[in-house]
């Protein structure tokens, strides 16, 4: 029987600097460019998550070696044939990524990961990158496994339904690899760190908000410390926000426009927030964020706002209980395609916070009450994201919340429960 984590309410209101550990999403790209480079890279601050750490184990399975911040691989042309499937563990960006970089090498693989993994949609990959001459078969289900086959691949005009920054880099991948450009374009709405990036080492180039031009040249080595993870940074966020008279400042966050849907939403709904960008890392803006609490009320959140804070949405829907008024949440319907079903899970967040809550077809509504004095619970159902925002639960609710499965936060920040706690105790 799995055991329950049990989170207090904060005591009362706290101020605070944290440092966030590293961004997850560019910790996967850092490793798999470095990976595709010959010679030695130097990547700092990469997460210590679960997530990461599945791409890393794969890395090491194609010859890629580790010491400490610096990797040393002999490029994609000298890569070794896996001797096993890569295992990508909980992470559908590590499987996607890995997809389209394997589409350029000249030799078969195939990318397994956890069962949480293994339901989740993976044939969105197979059009784009048939374009190019991939050889890509899921399963009957559209899921992985997946089976890629390294062929020459051939640059094209490749055009992705979704707004999805893991699809477009699983192209644009592929595309170092291939004869002549490729042109990708999506709708807008993406995380644009790989068109970033890949124009920063001078290997594509931005040519309008939904079209990057991949020009093929050997990936240089990398010598990059990432930024804090706007992502792992929201919980701290959403906890000062509801907590009256609470601050919180996280030095060093990527500001990538697609990666601040969350802060917008948070200073819609009347938190005090302020964004001071500081530098650039590989083309993406970073700075500090500080987040304090204001009166909250509840918002609609649809269109590109929702594609630009997906990730956030359970964790909005404990803010949301601290909110006077409803919030209502509508074109989510991916959501339901994550670690786990979001709009449900989202839902039962809302009512361990104290709240009601419906699902709608596309989302969902949170309807504030006053706060319960009964402990809540909740089952985190695999999902890091549904874990580490039931423990900002009791700050709403005002009694225990206990939280089963609470130790797939390690997926994305080993310790958050300390770090959460240390800030007010």
């Amino acid at each position: 029987m799995v055991e329950a984590r049990a989170f207090q309410p904060a005591a009362g209101p706290f101020e605070a600097t944290v440092a966030v550990p590293g961004d997850k999403s560019l910790g996967h790209r850092a490793l798999l460019l470095a990976a595709l480079a010959e010679g030695e890279s130097v990547v700092a601050n990469t997460p210590a998550g679960r997530d990461v750490e599945s791409t890393r184990a794969a890395t090491e399975l194609l010859g890629v070696e580790y010491a400490g911040d610096r990797i040393a691989s002999p490029g994609i042309s000298n890569w070794s044939t896996p001797p096993e499937p890569l295992d990508c563990g909980n992470s559908a960006t590590a499987m996607r990524l890995f997809t389209g970089a394997i589409a350029g090498t000249r030799f078969e693989a195939t990318l397994i990961g956890d069962a949480s993994l293994m339901r989740r949609p993976m044939r969105r990959l197979v059009p784009p990158l048939s374009a190019l001459g991939a050889e890509v078969t899921v399963g009957t289900t559209g899921t992985a496994p997946i089976k890629v086959r390294g062929v020459g691949l051939r640059g094209a005009s490749v055009t992705i339904p979704m707004a999805s920054a893991q699809v477009r880099t699983a192209v644009a991948f592929a595309a170092l690899a291939a004869v002549g450009p490729t042109q990708i374009e999506s709708p807008p709405g993406f995380r644009d760190h790989t068109e970033r990036w890949l124009a920063h080492l001078g290997l594509g180039r931005i040519e309008s908000p939904t079209t990057f031009v991949v020009t093929p040249k050997p990936v240089p080595p990398l010598d990059l410390t990432l930024p804090a993870d706007p992502s792992s940074a929201a919980f701290l966020w959403a906890a000062a926000a509801v907590i009256p008279g609470s601050r919180v400042v996280t030095p060093g966050v990527s500001l990538n426009p697609g990666r601040t849907g969350f802060l917008e939403i948070l200073e819609l709904m009347g938190a005090r927030v302020i964004v001071e960008p500081e530098a650039t890392i590989m083309g993406d803006p970073v700075g500090t964020v500080s987040v304090a609490a204001e009166m909250l009320s509840g918002i609609e959140v649809t269109g590109r706002l929702i594609v630009r804070a997906l990730d956030e949405l359970p964790l909005l829907a404990v803010v949301a209980a601290a909110a006077e008024g409803p919030t209502v949440v509508a074109r989510a319907g991916e959501a339901r395609a994550k670690e786990s079903d979001r709009i449900g899970s989202s839902v039962e967040l809302a009512r361990a916070a104290g709240a009601e809550a419906r699902v709608e077809s596309d989302g969902f509504v949170v309807e504030p009450t006053r706060r319960l004095k009964g402990p809540g619970k909740i089952d985190a159902a695999g999902d890091h994201r549904v874990a580490m925002a039931a423990a900002i639960a009791p700050l709403v609710r005002g009694s225990t919340v206990a939280v089963t499965g609470f130790d797939t936060a390690d997926v994305s920040w080993p310790g958050f429960d300390e770090v959460l706690e240390s800030m007010w105790l």
